[in-house]
């Protein structure tokens, strides 16, 4: 692995609508001319022109447009109903302020606002953002690493990929799709929970953030001589999946299976419905089974913390409910449904494939993101779950919140908690890894 002399730039998609309002607080400049913009702006596109409107005055411009601040360390911008957790339950808008240039660019659908900054710079707020940034100095320094790693793999892949990649297979039988880094593709990164929660200067940073980014400054995972495509999520309920059973069919060696505890469980291949079943109704002492009120609150943003039960959860719904929620998320009318048939699943009991019988359609749905959207309003929590009939109600039980690929978020933060290091928590989630400082 070759060292960098430069810290990379990125560039996160923040803002998608059909006009964007925004506050630049200091001076910026377009790299279009000298002209200098400050205060408050709304852009709209108008009969294929792009306005740029300030009070009354209304400038025509091109886009992409760039504003860079004159001086970056005193210069932040302001955008204006940024949705944050998209199609999750805890959806909301927020106001948010960013460090950095500001892009502008013209998705045919929307309007984009794109925030361009160094990786560290980017780093501060992730590591404030996916968590509370009042966390064990441990666990953040162990997801500062994750998080660099994760998106310098991205950018290394989408470098190699050159845009073309095929995500969805889909006949009369089955209708197969994944999603990832590649439904982005003028910028690096989003920044919600489809890539990485990011939400710029909003969120308050602590010495102990700083502290994390700085002993752990341009250290990366690497898996013979590659940076790890690193991932993580909230609570892998005991067992974490492959990455090739949630997105793409390519194998990783370091995110495979892995108890989450200090020794293994006696659990079975949970790719048979009589262990999954077994493992999903119990209640093992995994590091993320807790409800250690001071943990959880060091981990969890207060919308995440709306969500108290995820170790092991349960839903359910009328035959009436489930067939037009699944009609409405998957515009397939698969008439009243009469059965949920687990098809194939993961090494964690994570279902990959579902077939869906009812009374006018029968088909096979997958992978983990399809499923969990099809069976609830916004996403169930897992796609680990059983279905059991109760007269004409569907009952969901499950495991875990999210994926369960790579680090579990609650896991770790036990696990720091109780005084292993960062090393040892990256050890323990990522198979024969090892740490590289990348640039310094």
């Amino acid at each position: 692995m070759k060292k960098q002399t430069t810290v990379p730039q990125i560039e996160v998609g923040i803002l998608f609508s059909p006009e964007i309002h925004f506050c630049l607080n200091g001076l910026y400049f377009s790299g279009n001319s000298n002209r200098p913009y400050t205060g408050n702006y709304t852009l709209k596109k108008e009969n294929d022109e792009y306005r740029l409107q300030q009070n009354e005055q209304v400038e025509k411009i091109q886009l992409p447009f760039l504003l860079h601040p004159q001086c970056p360390s005193e210069a932040d911008f302001e955008l204006t109903d940024v949705v944050i957790g998209i199609h999750f339950h805890w959806e909301r808008k927020e106001d948010q302020k960013f460090k950095g240039s500001l892009k502008l660019i013209d998705e045919t659908e929307y309007l984009t606002a794109i925030n361009i900054l160094s990786l560290e710079d980017y780093l501060l707020s992730v590591i404030s953002s996916e968590m509370k940034a009042t966390s064990s100095i441990e666990l953040l320094k162990a997801h500062a690493v994750v998080s660099r790693s994760w998106l310098l793999a991205q950018k290394a892949k989408s470098s190699s990929l050159q845009g073309h990649y095929d995500s969805c297979q889909e006949t009369e039988e089955e209708y197969i799709r994944w999603y990832d880094r590649e439904d982005h593709t003028h910028f690096d990164v989003c920044a919600d929970d489809h890539c990485q929660r990011y939400q710029g200067i909003s969120k308050a940073y602590t010495p102990a953030v700083q502290e994390a980014l700085q002993s752990t400054y341009g250290e990366v995972l690497v898996y013979q001589d590659e940076i790890c495509d690193a991932r993580f999520s909230k609570c892998c309920g005991g067992v974490t999946e492959r990455f090739e059973n949630t997105w793409e069919p390519v194998n990783h060696p370091y995110l495979d299976k892995i108890f989450d505890a200090p020794t293994t469980f006696v659990t079975g291949d949970l790719r048979t419905e009589t262990a999954a079943r077994a493992w999903i109704l119990s209640a093992p002492a995994a590091f993320c089974n807790t409800m250690d009120a001071n943990i959880l609150s060091e981990v969890l943003n207060d919308y995440d913390q709306e969500t108290r039960h995820f170790f092991r959860w349960e839903v359910s719904y009328s035959q009436e409910e489930l067939s037009a929620l699944v009609h409405q998320k998957l515009g397939i009318d698969f008439g009243k449904i009469q059965e949920i048939l687990p098809v194939e699943r993961g090494v964690s009991g994570r279902l990959i494939r579902v077939k869906i019988r009812g009374s006018r359609h029968t088909r096979i749905i997958g992978k983990e993101l399809v499923i969990r959207k099809a069976f609830s309003p916004s996403h169930l929590y897992s796609s680990a779950f059983i279905v059991e009939k109760e007269a004409d109600r569907f009952v969901f039980h499950g495991a875990g919140w999210g994926h369960g690929v790579g680090l579990c978020q609650i896991g770790a933060a036990v696990m720091g908690a109780r005084g292993y290091s960062y090393r040892e928590i990256l050890q323990h989630y990522f198979k024969d890894c090892e740490l590289f400082r990348l640039y310094e």
